[in-house]
């Protein structure tokens, strides 16, 4: 039996694990199944890490170190290259390595920290053969920083997530040709200076409502077709366009990697994919947390960082068994913004809630809303969906709150 577990040894695990140490848990066993601590951020090697966390920029690397540094200085148990295959409804989790081969183990409380992995191309149904030369950008990313394979010269990036705005720079330093990075939607899925940085310093052009609609090639790329879309998303015909190229990069979404929460019965959101969770980020079973980008897909690691200590802490208040006031408050939204993290509150405190918007807006103003009336209210210039947002909610905000509405009025 372990106090804690905490599946997953990325910023999220290590982070939770750290701020449970400090809250008096001695029993922390953090299981991971790359051969090292650290997650994704390991191949990330350009910088931007840690300017909010630790008022410095970073290297993902050197982020996950800090913490890596924190785990060897708490004496925090780590067992690497071990994959967890089940979590059942009693926290039993069964997991496999090659020293111990299968075992289980019995947790008080576990940590869900297990990050995310990218869409593959079989979800986009884009027509052609299946050459050599298509990847998904963190797999390009992977070959290119950790094992130092070029994955191609000429290159059409598809979508404008943050993956592949940084490979656009990275591949264009190495000294390939970044013919285009094609977006399906009116707007970009990345952070304003990853557009900036990444493709305007680089003259990389970005070509908004334009989709690969064809690949080309038998055993190696030879090229792509890609088109504009209408407002129905579907390709405009008379816009169609070959572009010779010999690598085709996939950057079209994150998925929370899910399937150990699911097998342990919990509730997943239809939105985020991740888990619905309280204030304290414990899902709809007793004793199970999540955070990170297995809960919901975040643009920082910073935070990723935020949100994996109040994890840590809440499990750790959770196994010494000391319980708040329950309550039940329900947070909605109206559409514009498209979810909120947490979903429910069931204690009354104050709080960060996390949420992301529809499409881009200016001049905006987000409500808090109780009923009638607006509880909370606050301005923004601009928002988009590739930046979190996050808006906090004070304790007596919740008084006589059965539901509170999160509202985004354009001025």
């Amino acid at each position: 039996m372990r106090d804690l577990v905490i599946i997953g040894g990325g910023p999220a695990g290590m982070s939770a694990a750290a701020a449970a140490r400090r809250r008096g848990i001695r029993d922390i066993l953090i299981l991971e199944r790359d051969g090292r601590l650290g997650g994704i951020l390991n191949q990330c090697i350009h910088n931007g890490f840690g300017l909010h966390k630790f008022s410095e920029e970073l290297t993902g690397p050197e982020y996950a170190w800090k913490y890596e540094e924190q785990v060897k200085e708490l004496n925090i148990d780590c067992m690497l290259n071990t994959m967890v295959l089940d979590i059942d409804e009693n926290k039993l989790i069964t997991a496999t390595n090659s020293e111990r081969g299968l075992f289980t183990v019995k947790a008080k409380a576990i940590i869900l920290a297990m990050g995310c992995r990218e869409r593959p191309r079989g979800a986009l149904n884009i027509a052609g053969t299946r050459p050599a030369g298509v990847y998904s950008a963190g797999t390009a990313q992977k070959f290119l920083n950790i094992h130092g394979y070029m994955p191609g010269k000429e290159v059409v990036i598809l979508g404008s997530g943050d993956i592949g705005l940084i490979m656009a720079r990275r591949m264009t330093l190495e000294g390939a040709k970044v013919k285009a990075v094609c977006e399906i939607m009116p707007y970009s899925g990345g952070l304003a200076r990853n557009i900036e940085q990444c493709l305007n310093d680089f003259g990389i052009p970005l070509m908004l409502r334009h989709t690969v609609v064809e690949i080309h090639g038998e055993k190696r790329v030879e090229g792509v077709t890609i088109a504009k879309v209408d407002k129905s998303m579907r390709p405009i015909e008379s816009t169609r366009q070959f572009i010779k190229c010999d690598t085709l990069l996939l950057s079209v979404g994150l998925i929370p990697e899910n399937e150990l929460s699911e097998k342990a019965g919990v509730e997943l959101s239809a939105v985020t994919g991740g888990a619905v969770v309280d204030q304290d980020r414990q899902t709809s079973v007793d004793g199970i947390f999540a955070c990170g980008n297995v809960l919901h897909v975040h643009d920082l690691v910073d935070f990723v960082s935020d949100e994996a200590e109040i994890a840590g802490n809440s499990a750790a208040e959770y196994i010494k068994g000391k319980k708040n006031d329950v309550i039940s408050v329900k947070l909605t939204t109206d559409g514009k913004i498209r979810y909120t993290v947490p979903q429910t509150v069931t204690a009354k405190k104050d709080m960060t809630v996390y949420f992301r918007v529809s499409d881009v807006y200016r001049n905006v103003r987000i409500n808090v809303r109780n009923g009638d009336k607006v509880v909370l209210s606050k301005k923004k210039q601009r928002v988009a969906p590739g930046e979190m947002e996050n808006i906090t909610l004070k304790s007596d905000m919740l008084d006589n709150a059965a539901e509170l509405r999160l509202e985004l009025e354009e001025m």
